[in-house]
């Protein structure tokens, strides 16, 4: 149990020093004057005392603490996720294996690029994770195959580690590529150029089979990227893991306050006091007034 007085301890003793004082003056004057009913103007005084005694222990904000109980931070919680998707292929095993992410790590923060003849950020980094659902459900494929740079997303990405580790220090960025390696593609191919250990964990994830395929592309990219690669096959379960956000989390509990209950039953003999001090009032005057008549 904890205290958290309205008033400095020093002048809360002195405050409760006067009001002890003052109530054993009126226990003498009470004990004087009270004659044969002494017994009941003793019990009345008690009351107001104990009344005063509340109102004290009130004043001190009295509350039990409970021990939080530790637990772990949520699936995700603390992580940016970038999601690069190649939109030049057949987007439906992307959008299966995206949405699975987002199931599995609900808390995390996401990103989304895409490219295919050019490159977009069509969802920078957030935490709203159920309006970022409809708009991997409702992605097609683009056309821009034969100039398609598998690395087109390389410039977008850096600067979004910077923002992240800007916005959310302390937290880690995750970047998972869905694509194909740009098979066939004229274009000149680029590489990922990021800072050294801006990137935690991720995948690089390879659809198709045959010429569909560039797999030395894939695995070029997730060695410049520092992830692994993995090929993907319709159907397959997709279930990575990623870091977990550094420490245990404790939940924070309020203090449980009792100074109410002190003040309720304050209260409560106040109103009893009233009570009979208005009752023998006016026993007073219908006395007098039968003595006057």
């Amino acid at each position: 149990m904890t205290f958290q007085p309205l008033l400095p301890w020093a002048i809360f003793a002195v405050v409760a020093g006067a009001l002890a004082f003052a109530r054993l003056v009126s226990l003498r004057q009470v004990l004087v004057s009270a004659g044969t009913r002494r017994v009941r103007a003793v019990l009345r005084w008690g009351g107001i005392t104990l009344a005063v005694l509340l109102v004290l222990v009130a004043a001190t904000r009295p509350a039990i603490h409970e021990k939080p109980t530790p637990t772990m931070p949520a699936a995700g919680e603390n992580l940016n996720v970038f999601l690069i998707v190649d939109r030049s292929v057949e987007v439906g095993a992307e959008n299966n294996d995206i949405a699975a992410l987002l199931k599995q790590y609900p808390a995390a923060r996401y990103a989304l690029i895409t490219f295919a003849s050019r490159v977009a950020l069509d969802w920078p980094l957030s935490a709203d994770v159920w309006s970022l659902r409809p708009v991997i459900a409702a992605f097609g494929s683009a056309q821009g195959g034969l100039d398609v740079n598998a690395a087109a997303a390389n410039t977008v990405l850096r600067y979004q580690l910077m923002q992240a580790a800007q916005e959310y220090p302390g937290s880690r960025n995750v970047v998972f590529y869905f694509g194909s390696g740009a098979p066939g593609s004229r274009a000149p191919q680029g590489d990922f150029d990021l800072t050294h250990g801006s990137v935690a964990g991720g995948a690089v994830l390879g659809y198709g089979r045959g010429d569909a395929i560039n797999e030395a592309e894939l695995r070029q990219i997730a060695g410049q990227l520092d992830v692994p690669y993995v090929h993907r096959d319709p159907g397959q379960t997709f279930g990575p893991l990623l870091p977990e956000a550094p420490g245990i989390r404790s939940d924070t509990t309020e203090p449980t306050e009792l100074y109410w209950l002190a003040a309720l039953l304050a209260a409560a003999l106040l109103i009893v006091e009233i009570y009979l001090s208005v009752r023998q009032f006016r026993r007073g005057r219908i006395a007098r007034r039968d003595l006057t008549t």
